[in-house]
């Protein structure tokens, strides 16, 4: 026996403290006694299983819609030679099978639908692996990459843009560090068509993206540069006196977090050259000095800084 809570309630009481009994397949109200209902379903299987093995080899149901597969998972399969008792097919079923499943496989790749998406899910799936992204990034963009699909975004237009722009808005709306020049590097499109795309898509599919933060940049170029962590948490405390001065408006956020950290190691034992630093933000070292030179200079102005932060500052 067991109890459950839920919505149903005895009809003569009105408790709702209902007891299953799943032997005898009867629902009893737990204060007065009576029988709520003789007929109880079993909504799990006919089958028991001891090990994982088990279990994934006895069921018989596949995985839900799979957005990153261009027909969700769901499409029509002709497998084996043999009928659902698994007895071999005759000649003339196993003829007539095979003539179906050919028929199956040209219908797919007739429809135009279907083919830019086989196209496009191949490119996201390889730029996903090689930008090591996470799964809930990959259905997100091809999710978006859907959307744009079925506005007629892509006729006429790169299939590889698209899915490279439709990564990076789906990066920049989960707050996940990949610059543009990152992803159009993995992409076999110029940095220019990329950018074009997704200013396209930003455009007609009305699409809002937060702006980028220095600080989720931090860990990133700290990890390239082998930086340690009393370094990189300098850095995020330069970053947020410099927010609270509001000195991080319409600057580049992979400049700002490479001149934080630039900064923290000058003032540590952890040093870095600005050659490297600037290599491992993806930005120039006129960038990094421009951006060094505005932050020294704010801090310096500031009336109540931190003197801690000042330390080693040119």
């Amino acid at each position: 026996m067991s109890r459950d809570h839920h919505e149903k309630k005895c009809s003569r009481c009105g408790s709702t403290r209902i007891i299953r009994d799943y032997e005898v397949g009867e629902e009893i109200c737990g204060d007065c006694g009576l029988v709520v209902s003789e007929e109880i379903m079993d909504r799990g299987p006919e089958w028991r299983a001891f090990t994982m093995e088990e279990k994934d080899s006895r069921g018989r149901t596949g995985v839900g819609t799979y957005y990153m597969l261009y027909d969700k998972g769901l499409s029509t399969v002709f497998s084996g030679h043999r009928d659902a008792k698994g007895k071999p097919l005759d000649g003339e079923t196993k003829n007539k099978m095979d003539r179906l499943r050919r028929y199956d496989n040209r219908s797919k790749v007739d429809d135009t639908w279907r083919r830019n998406l086989s196209i496009a899910m191949a490119e996201l799936d390889r730029l996903s692996a090689k930008l090591h992204l996470p799964q809930n990034i990959k259905e997100q963009s091809a999710i978006l990459y859907r959307r744009a699909l079925r506005k007629d975004m892509i006729r006429g237009r790169s299939i590889d843009a698209f899915v490279a722009a439709s990564i990076y808005a789906t990066c920049r709306q989960a707050s996940l560090p990949r610059p543009l020049k990152e992803i159009a590097r993995a992409s076999d499109r110029e940095l220019g068509e990329v950018s074009r795309t997704y200013r396209l898509m930003l455009r007609e599919m009305n699409i809002k993206v937060p702006v980028d933060d220095p600080f989720k940049f931090v860990p990133k170029i700290a990890s390239k540069l082998n930086l340690g962590m009393e370094t990189e948490f300098r850095a995020v405390e330069i970053l947020r006196e410099v927010k609270k001065l509001q000195g991080l408006s319409g600057k580049d956020p992979r400049g700002m977090a490479a001149a934080a950290l630039y900064k923290a190691s000058k003032d540590s034992d952890d040093k870095r050259v600005q050659k490297d630093v600037a290599e491992a933000a993806g930005t120039t070292e006129v960038t990094l000095r421009n951006r060094l030179r505005g932050l020294e200079a704010l801090l310096l102005d500031a009336d109540s800084v931190d003197p801690e932060l000042l330390q080693g500052g040119e």
